[in-house]
């Protein structure tokens, strides 16, 4: 059937929306700060074969998993079992986002009695039970039954009404059932928005022309994705960095990458990687294929959607139990620092290829957490955060200061925090000098100070670039590095390792401070009156300023006759 350019537009482009919709919906419905406020969370649609044929702008490590997610649910569960209103739920690695707090809900859009296509919400779950507060520890652990509740699919809403011993198995083994029962029930809710609007879409056109239509939209998408490809020189491009360890006193993690593009094509081989670790950070590749698909877009194709069409032309591959492809039972609760190194792999080996396409690395997140028993209530809280530093500079731009790049959620306000759980922010701030130099700066640094107000806690932390720092583009300097100081400028100050777990008292400080992102090209020919700014922001010293720049400043201005011999010394 051929379909007419005026209704393929609607109809995909009303597809995409109707993933928007899903996300809010669940976020209007949430019960915690980590879907609500920091927008941990995404929505996609897909058509009756399990192709997605839409998906909104959220998380890309969920949406680039859910085809795997939708692929378990079906073979778990047949189509002629289904029925409207139904629901299932799945959270194993192999299947979804790399770890357990991620859960999936898929449930069946029935037009009829015919499955027109399926729809899909995620959510980071704060905890899901073990060995730690927030399911996300590092050191300790050894396999995955260490790290929470595992669910292969099971029907949670049958019929449009929940199971209740689902829901009860879940929430006796989780921390705070509440607010994950809450969100469970969110999530089914914003599978019932995404189904009742597919099929106000089918109304409005026919259930042949909606079926033409998304074939079409993947049809066209593959082909576009094709000729964005074929734009970027054919040849291999290799990267290597490092994450600095995964515990105190281990080795360093290898990421190897290799991305070849031809024949419309781009392969990337994690090949020559570390080997899984004993740990709680690993990554499955259905997460390391998510994070590398959506680099590539970002640098090769950044205004086409997001579906089955243009995730074809683009594979990933890496050895059985290397670092990307962990299989059962490697832990993986702390995968969210392996997001980043994904992206920055993917855009240092393309910087070979298209400079002008591609940022320096960005800034690593701190997504630590901590929790214990509220003495006076007789319930456990968990403080889950999500501080984000800033992006790497680009070719013709600075970083961006304070905005995450790479996973499309957000730093959580410091009021929900405080009147939610016995925390008291101290200190939310740039940090000067952070930033990588660069004839375009990198973004800055972050740091956010936590206070305990609770009897005792336990810390956990997720954190990286420690040891290795983002790295800069075409001459352009590395961030800072990340640190985690716990009760900074008194007498018992002490530095914490990124991945460390940790008991602290009432009163205790923990200083949270992201690493700067790179900057790009020589920071020699900035231009001063841009030094200036920074200066007169607070976001450059007077020392950085000459001895990064080399740009002399004297009072509120440039000294244009210092700058020039300091240039030319070097």
């Amino acid at each position: 059937m051929t379909v007419d350019p005026l209704t393929l537009a609607v109809v995909s482009g009303g597809v995409v929306a109707i993933a928007e919709e899903m996300g809010w919906a669940l976020r209007r419905t949430s019960f915690s700060e980590a879907v609500r406020e920091g927008e941990d969370c995404s929505a996609s649609v897909f058509d009756a074969d399990g192709e997605m044929i839409g998906a909104g702008n959220y998380a890309p490590g969920h949406l680039g998993t859910s085809p795997t997610a939708v692929a378990g649910v079906l073979e778990a569960y047949p189509r002629t079992e289904m029925r409207p209103g139904d629901a299932f739920l799945v959270n194993d690695p192999t299947m979804n986002s790399g770890h357990f707090p991620d859960i999936f809900s898929v449930a069946p859009v029935f037009y009829g009695d015919e499955i027109v296509g399926f729809t899909v919400v995620t959510a980071h779950h704060v905890d899901v039970g073990g060995a730690a507060p927030g399911s996300q520890a590092i050191i300790g652990i050894v396999d995955i039954h260490q790290e929470g509740i595992r669910i292969l699919p099971v029907k949670y809403f049958s019929e449009g009404r929940p199971i209740r011993q689902v829901l009860d198995l879940i929430a006796a083994n989780v921390r705070i059932p509440d607010q994950v029962v809450g969100d469970l029930r969110g999530q089914f809710n914003a599978n019932m928005v995404g189904a009742a609007k597919i099929c106000e879409l089918i109304d409005r056109f026919g259930p042949e022309t909606y079926r033409a239509a998304t074939a079409e939209a993947l049809r066209r998408s593959n082909e576009a994705m094709r000729e964005h490809i074929a734009t970027v020189p054919s040849g291999r491009y290799e990267f290597i960095d490092h994450i600095d360890d995964f515990g105190p006193d281990t080795e360093p993690i290898r990421m190897q990458l290799a991305i070849t593009v031809g024949d419309g094509r781009i392969v990337a081989d994690y090949t020559g990687s570390s080997s899984v670790t004993r740990s709680g950070v690993n990554s499955y590749l259905a997460f390391t294929t998510a994070y590398t698909l959506h680099a590539v877009l970002s640098v090769v194709a950044p205004r086409l959607p997001l579906n089955s069409g243009t995730m074809r032309p683009v594979e990933v591959t890496a050895p059985a139990h290397c670092f990307f492809n962990a299989r059962y039972p490697s832990p993986t609760g702390g995968r969210a620092i392996v997001a980043r190194y994904l992206v920055d792999g993917v855009q240092g080996a393309l910087a070979q290829a298209v400079p002008d396409q591609v940022a320096a690395s960005s800034s690593q997140l701190a997504n630590s957490t901590i929790g214990g028993v509220d003495l006076e209530a007789e319930r456990p809280w968990v403080y889950y955060d999500l501080t984000f530093g800033s992006t790497g500079a680009r070719p013709n731009k600075d970083g961006c200061d304070g905005l995450v790049s790479g996973f499309n959620t957000g730093n959580i306000p410091i009021e929900i925090h405080e009147a939610k759980w016995p925390v008291r922010i101290d200190r939310f701030g740039f940090i000067p000098d952070s930033a990588g130099p660069g004839t375009y700066r990198g973004g800055l640094a972050v740091r956010r100070d936590v206070r305990n107000l609770a009897d005792l806690a336990r810390l956990t932390n997720l954190h990286d670039r420690h040891v290795y720092p983002p790295w800069g583009l075409f001459g352009g300097g590395g961030g800072s590095l990340g640190r985690i100081v716990l009760n900074p400028d008194r007498a018992d100050e002490t530095d914490l390792h990124s991945k460390s777990i940790v008991d602290i008292g009432p009163d205790d400080v923990i200083s949270f401070r992201t690493c700067g992102s790179g900057g790009y090209g020589d920071p020699f020919r900035r231009d001063p009156d841009a030094v200036l700014g920074d200066v007169a922001e607070g976001w450059v010293t007077v020392e950085g300023a000459r001895r990064d720049y080399g740009v002399v400043i004297e009072g509120d201005r440039v000294n244009e006759a210092a700058t020039a011999a300091l240039r030319g010394m070097r």
